[in-house]
């Protein structure tokens, strides 16, 4: 009888999701996809329903991680696109999973830590994080709300609110490196907003854990216990890079250059402390717990 565990990646075609295709190899799974276009006999189309129905079929675990980068200018166009890749994706797989003999026992699906509010004064966990308003939040509301209306009753569904996520090869980490190498790695803003962030090796070996622990249900934090302000950051960031300075960037000068380069800059000004409690809580160990650390690590890996 085959022993091999059977991982289903959804919208994995991105930096962290070919950084999970390849740990999940590794660590001897049998890994399908579904995306945009299958991929070969072991892949399927978000727009075919059946076809779905049989790469999940017998997959023990699926992680969806579809939607479309949120780096852009938030034009009427962009935001529908943002909503609906994630919203329409989502509904997609429930329908899925429903058509299942033997669906998944775990549903593992990306939101994000953006969803709490601006904070500056305390910690937001799973407990008691306070959510916040605008865009944004409106897209991981309606994202987990779709989750939660799935019906799936013989599949544990989790909202991953993921931070940050920092790792060679791609995202969040690359600007603010160039920004460092050009000697523009200074503090953003006034500097004193919070930064969550996450490794991408963390985020791996989170969601192997929570699928183990079938006990922990409702949406969980992914992000490193450590949080550090912009200042903070952007020093680290400098240290792993050689960097000796870094020129401050205002606010002002931040929101003028992100229209020019048709981005916004909430990813550098919002104030993100994202509290991982129910992790911590179960006692979930972080290979790089420390920023300092983690930069140092991703800086001097190989490419």
């Amino acid at each position: 009888m085959d022993s091999t565990r059977t991982v289903v990646l959804a919208g994995a075609s991105g930096f962290i999701g070919t950084y999970l295709r390849r740990r999940f190899q590794e660590d001897g799974w049998m890994v399908r996809t579904i995306g945009r276009k299958g991929t070969g006999s072991a892949g399927a189309a978000w727009a075919d329903d059946a076809g779905m129905a049989r790469v999940l079929n017998g997959a023990e675990l699926v992680v969806n991680l579809a939607g479309r980068s949120v780096s852009c200018r938030y034009s009427e166009r962009n935001k529908g696109v943002i909503m609906d890749s994630r919203v329409s994706t989502t509904k997609a797989l429930g329908r899925a999973i429903a058509r299942c003999q033997e669906p998944p026992s775990t549903w593992l699906n990306a939101s994000t830590g953006t969803i709490y509010r601006d904070a500056r004064d305390r910690p937001q966990s799973e407990f008691d994080g306070e959510l916040g308003t605008g865009f944004s939040v409106d897209v991981a509301k309606a994202w987990e709300a779709a989750l939660e209306s799935a019906v799936t009753p013989g599949t544990r569904k989790i909202p991953l609110r993921i931070a940050i996520v920092l790792g060679r090869g791609g995202g969040a980490l690359a600007p603010f490196a160039n920004l460092a190498r050009l000697g523009l790695g200074g503090h953003m803003g006034d500097g004193w907003q919070k930064f969550s962030w996450v490794h991408v090796e963390d985020l791996y070996r989170s969601i192997r854990f929570l699928h183990a622990r079938t006990g922990i249900a409702g949406p969980v934090n992914v992000a490193s216990p450590e949080v550090v302000s912009n200042r903070e950051m952007m020093h680290l960031v400098r240290r792993a890079y050689g960097a000796r300075f870094g020129i401050p960037t205002p606010g002002w000068l931040l929101r003028a250059g992100a229209i020019l380069i048709r981005t916004e800059t909430e990813l550098v000004l919002k104030s993100r402390w994202v509290q991982p409690q129910k992790l911590l809580d179960a006692g979930f160990v972080y290979s790089q717990p420390e920023l300092g650390q983690a930069l140092l690590q991703i800086a001097r890996s190989r490419p």
